[in-house]
């Protein structure tokens, strides 16, 4: 029966030790227990990053999000999905980090600008569960989250990274309240972005009518940032109360037995598979090979 196979899950979770098992409560979390709203979360902690203009000026500057954004996405969901579904000792995790750091390091990045984008991706996720999952992460989850991102942040050499849930918190709020702020940069990407997602489940002429959806989803200060109007209020009513009812249908019906792991989801970009190595961003703008699986 469903709450069986729930409860199996949330045991093995909670035998699992936060700190020594980081990654692999991580994955159980993003690939079984909450795999389509640990997506969506980290989607719109993305849209969250393009609102400080020294981040979304730096990505329009590489031009990827007006020439491919599918690939731009993808790219950056397979690179961190590696590292989580395969470990970062695993051969395939190292590479990943690699290719991770060689992207990053050929920009002049601000020690702070890349801990903001760690800790979006440390507390989107708690936020959207509290908001609209079927239940929130409870606190050994949040700990083992939050040590999870840790310890890919140190692989990538960030200074400073926050010990504790507790301290990105705040972190991450002081940084949005100093940081976000409009320009033109945040808008374009943004809208790239939000255009591309819409497309996964629209026809590219009935995006405009898409486009209310996503921003009902978004906070004042972000909407401000992005110089977005805000959704009608009906609108975001009416998906306040669609996601409400899906969180109740969720808790009824039986758990994940499969992941849905990220590195398996066929992709137009990659109809033949990928290479690690030629994923992601490159001086001349990508790859020029043919990815291969």
């Amino acid at each position: 029966m469903a709450p069986d196979a729930s409860r199996t899950l949330a045991l093995r979770i909670t035998s699992l030790d936060v700190e020594k098992d980081c990654r692999e409560i991580a994955l159980l979390l993003a690939t079984r227990e909450f795999a389509w709203d640990i997506e969506r979360a980290l989607e719109f902690a993305l849209f969250r990053t393009y609102a400080v203009p020294a981040i979304s000026g730096l990505l329009a500057r590489t031009g990827e999000f007006e020439r491919r954004p599918r690939k731009r996405y993808d790219d950056t969901e397979l690179i961190l999905a590696e590292i989580q579904e395969n470990g970062f000792d695993s051969d395939r995790g190292r590479r990943a980090l690699k290719r991770l750091n060689a992207m990053h390091g050929r920009f002049r990045i601000a020690d702070d600008d890349m801990l903001y984008v760690l800790s979006t991706f440390v507390m989107e996720p708690i936020r959207w569960l509290d908001r609209y999952g079927r239940r929130p992460m409870t606190p050994h989850e949040q700990r083992a989250w939050c040590n999870y991102y840790r310890r890919l942040g140190e692989h990538m050499g960030i200074p400073g990274i926050p010990s504790d849930l507790e301290t990105f918190r705040r972190f991450n709020e002081a940084y949005e309240s100093g940081n976000f702020r409009f320009a033109e940069s945040n808008r374009a990407v943004a809208t790239a972005t939000s255009d591309l997602l819409l497309g996964f489940y629209l026809p590219r002429w009935l995006l405009w009518a898409g486009r209310p959806a996503v921003r009902a989803f978004m906070d004042p200060p972000l909407l401000a940032a992005m110089g977005f109007p805000p959704a009608p209020r009906w609108l975001r009513r009416a998906l306040l109360a669609a996601m409400a009812m899906r969180a109740r249908a969720l808790r009824i019906l039986p758990a994940r037995r499969r992941p849905r792991l990220l590195t398996r989801v066929r992709r137009p970009t990659y109809p033949e598979g990928y290479e690690i190595e030629e994923l992601g961003t490159f001086c001349g703008g990508g790859g020029t090979k043919r990815n291969r699986g």
